[in-house]
């Protein structure tokens, strides 16, 4: 999750609103846009040193604002590729967990977006220190990596990192399960809760 100041913020919402396809790789949580607000909510409740309630309910409102490139006339395609570790979270606790899990499940339905969880039994080692979003652009040159880690997030476009980014997700995302498994096993963890 890292730290999320105001113009990493804003930097990542401009990102999303001009791509024409994103990728992301998580491994503890789910992709930003496809988080249900109270699960957005117990992220950054969670945060530490804590943030003070008014910019935790600022940046829940600014996650929720973010599904909107999703829900547009001409959204972006969204592939997300999480970890098994990201569904077992409980997040929030109990409830929490088993309505993101539910709201994942039903978003991955709906076109243009692809959902896959790499499982615990996977053999395949794909790295991952920090979550990963690959957002195309119109054209190539406009193709941006954004990168978050603890210690905060940002921004990547020279050719080599993008090169890096689109091989660790191709390589992630043939160690994952299909869309169609992949829903399944989300189903039966959000059953197991």
């Amino acid at each position: 999750m890292g730290v999320d100041s105001a113009s990493a913020r804003v930097g990542r919402i401009r990102t999303e609103h001009h791509a024409t396809h994103l990728r992301c790789l998580q491994s503890l949580t789910f992709p930003g846009v496809l988080q249900t607000e109270d699960y957005a909510h117990a992220l950054f409740a969670g945060v530490i040193p804590a943030l003070p309630d008014d910019e935790v309910q600022a940046r829940v409102e600014h996650r929720m604002k973010r599904r909107n490139i999703l829900e547009r006339e001409n959204p972006p395609q969204f592939e997300a590729i999480v970890f098994e570790a990201a569904l077992r979270m409980r997040v929030g606790g109990r409830k929490v967990a088993r309505d993101q899990l539910e709201y994942v499940l039903s978003a991955s339905e709906r076109p243009g977006i692809t959902l896959r969880v790499i499982p615990f039994t996977s053999e395949d080692f794909i790295e991952v220190t920090q979550t990963v979003m690959y957002a195309r652009g119109v054209v190539t040159q406009l193709d941006t990596v954004h990168i978050d880690t603890p210690f905060g997030g940002g921004f990547l476009d020279a050719a080599a990192d993008l090169n890096r980014y689109r091989t660790l997700l191709d390589l992630a995302e043939q160690a994952a399960l299909t869309p169609e498994e992949s829903r399944s096993f989300i189903h039966h963890v959000a059953r197991e809760l």
